[in-house]
């Protein structure tokens, strides 16, 4: 069984019984004996375990207090890094949003925002959290303030991808749709071409059809007009078989 980390700092043994010994658990906030730890999480990564950053406030005469990151000084600037690590992954996901041109891509963002978007939300209740237990904190409210407008934009990114998605997805229903209508269509012509041809050749089978006539004797002139002439009508055939999907197209623009 693995055990989660110990800090050398002089965290409250009321604030130790509430942390497990294995891990720390979700994001959120502990205030005891007027000092507050504040569990939160690095942006998740896929395929990567999860990441805990820990931040403890000690009372100080100041508002402001003291604070600690994993049982060091310089609280305040891990806070700032760890925010920006959340900044740098929406702006990379904003970013592929915008270059998206396939629903795998999309698919792919979606993915990636949604553990963050979750992550986001959670980081935003737990300093919430420690704000509402340490009013006087003007740097902490400040963070407050940059968690809720990230949380936000995660959520706003995530609903634009999905939106993005619905509208590629129903797009190309549509287009399906009007290529099956315009498969059904030209089938139909075909197969009123083929009503209408198949006695001709039905009897022009049965009975041979080789009737005599003056024109065994004509010029081979005539043999390639014949032929000029069926190609003609076989391309006015292929047009009238082909116009509605034209038309199909025409308005599907």
């Amino acid at each position: 069984m693995t055990s989660r980390e110990r800090y050398q700092w002089p965290v409250s043994e009321a604030i130790t019984r509430r942390i497990g010994t294995a891990s720390f658990g979700a994001q959120r906030a502990i205030f005891e004996d007027q000092q507050l730890l504040l569990i939160l999480h690095a942006p998740p990564q896929t395929g990567q375990p999860r990441q805990h950053e820990i931040f403890l406030r000690l009372p100080d005469d100041e508002p402001r207090g003291v604070w600690l990151y994993k049982g060091r000084k310089g609280g305040q600037a891990a806070m700032a890094d760890l925010l920006a690590r959340y900044q740098s992954a929406y702006d990379r996901l904003s970013d592929a949003l915008d270059e998206a041109e396939t629903s795998a891509a999309l698919f792919a963002i979606i993915g990636d925002c949604i553990p963050l978007t979750r992550a986001a939300a959670n980081l935003q209740k737990a300093i919430e959290a420690g704000r509402d237990a340490v009013k006087d904190d003007l740097w902490l409210i400040d963070q407050r303030d940059k968690v809720v407008e990230l949380a936000r934009n995660f959520e706003l990114l995530l609903a634009d991808a999905r939106l993005e998605l619905d509208y590629r997805l129903a797009q190309a229903a549509e287009h399906q749709t009007r290529a099956t209508e315009a498969v059904t269509r030209a089938q139909r012509k075909l197969n009123t071409i083929a009503a209408l041809t198949f006695p001709i050749m039905a009897l022009g089978a049965a009975w041979g059809m080789n009737l005599h006539s003056s024109w065994e004797a004509a010029s081979p002139v005539l043999f390639w007009l014949v032929i000029a002439i069926g190609l003609g009508l076989g391309l006015i055939v292929r047009h009238w078989v082909n116009q509605d999907d034209s038309q199909a197209a025409d308005s599907g623009h």
